[in-house]
């Protein structure tokens, strides 16, 4: 997701009836992903904030109702970077640029809760993605690296002191997790952009970076978290003008998947439109033969006809070869805080019943 709100939300409102997602067949070889000890399609969501709460029965709420949804991947974020130790409520490396120290935060409020989702995700059999970066300012980001070392959103790629230090977090959180069977995959950063800049620069990074997660741990996926940003076309999802070239990314050796996020109302397009971009990504799928997964999307609860949209995606969804699919985002009754946004879809609501759990399903059903 782009930016994180801090304002709670009402969870969707139901408008008309939803069908039942129907079991598709996929017809071609587009690749995959095996889980739970099987080749198969799937779907999975988003919860950012699982590693940002500071209560374990919270945490285990929340993955006991994500397995329950037949949800078999949540993207949580495996960052949390602060300048100063007090602007956050979690967080996990301390970049404190007025001892110039950088250090893991080790206590209760720190690395112990991402501890706590991955001990959780492994009791319910639920994986994870973990992006080790935000390109956002949100939870600390990027500009947490660029407050210590005196970068910028376009140089931090190829700073020297900020990738060294970007690079030793990733270490520890790789081998930190390698060896637990609920971590999916390993993500690079959460959507990445260099606005204007050469593509190559991400592509260069991208490239670097995995490798080194590969040195450290061979035998777990590695994702990019990009948006999909395609080229060779004016308009602006297909401009390049992000810096990122979703092709070339997807081509990386050491890249295991493609992840696509889609925000049509945000990106100045209509909701038709998101069709063109799982299908246009579907097709690369095949092409380059790595899956590729719609790894965030939704829409927004203000949206009058919120059900049909969806329902109409989740259908372009089966009748292409996306591996899976994960909606932005799961939510649900917490005591520690609201997993607040205007697209949060809240676990047994009506249109929880109606629209996610027919989609999961569908998705477990359809053939190779």
């Amino acid at each position: 997701m782009l930016r994180t709100s801090l304002t709670l939300l009402a969870a969707s409102a139901i408008v008309t009836a939803l069908p039942q997602a129907v079991p598709a067949t996929s017809t071609s070889s587009a690749p995959v992903f095996e889980i739970d000890g099987a080749k198969q399609y799937f779907a999975g969501t988003n919860t950012w904030w699982l590693s940002h709460i500071l209560s374990d029965e919270d945490v285990d709420h929340a993955l006991a109702e994500i397995a329950a949804s037949d949800l078999k991947v949540t993207r949580v974020w495996g960052f949390g970077n602060t300048n100063n130790g007090v602007d956050q409520p979690v967080y996990f490396q301390y970049l404190d640029n007025t001892t110039m120290t950088i250090t893991i935060n080790e206590g209760a409020n720190g690395i112990p809760r991402l501890d706590s989702v991955v001990r959780s995700a492994e009791k319910h059999g639920v994986q994870l993605v973990l992006p080790m970066l935000n390109n956002w300012d949100d939870l600390g980001g990027i500009n947490t690296y660029c407050n210590y070392f005196g970068c910028n959103k376009t140089t931090f790629w190829t700073d020297p002191g900020a990738q060294e230090a970007y690079k030793n977090y990733v270490s520890f959180i790789v081998q930190r997790y390698k060896d637990s069977p609920a971590i999916f995959s390993w993500q690079l950063a959460n959507e990445p952009r260099c606005p204007n800049c050469s593509t190559s620069i991400i592509t260069e990074w991208a490239r670097d970076v995995s490798r080194l997660i590969k040195s450290l741990d061979p035998n777990t996926r590695v994702s990019l978290g990009d948006e999909g940003w395609l080229c060779g076309g004016e308009d602006y999802a297909y401009s390049c003008i992000e810096g990122i070239d979703f092709e070339a990314n997807l081509n990386i050796p050491t890249l295991d998947y493609g992840t696509v996020h889609m925000y049509y109302d945000q990106w100045g397009y209509t909701s038709d439109w998101g069709n063109k971009w799982i299908t246009d990504h579907a097709a690369l799928a095949k092409k380059h033969g790595k899956p590729i997964v719609m790894e965030e999307y939704d829409v927004k609860s203000t949206v009058s006809n919120q059900t049909e949209i969806l329902q109409q995606w989740h259908h372009t969804i089966l009748d292409t070869d996306i591996a899976y699919d994960s909606f932005w985002q799961f939510a649900t009754d917490l005591t520690d805080r609201d997993p607040y946004d205007d697209y949060a879809i809240y676990y047994g609501t009506e249109f929880y019943d109606r629209v996610v759990i027919p989609h999961s399903k569908a998705m477990l059903a359809k053939t190779i």
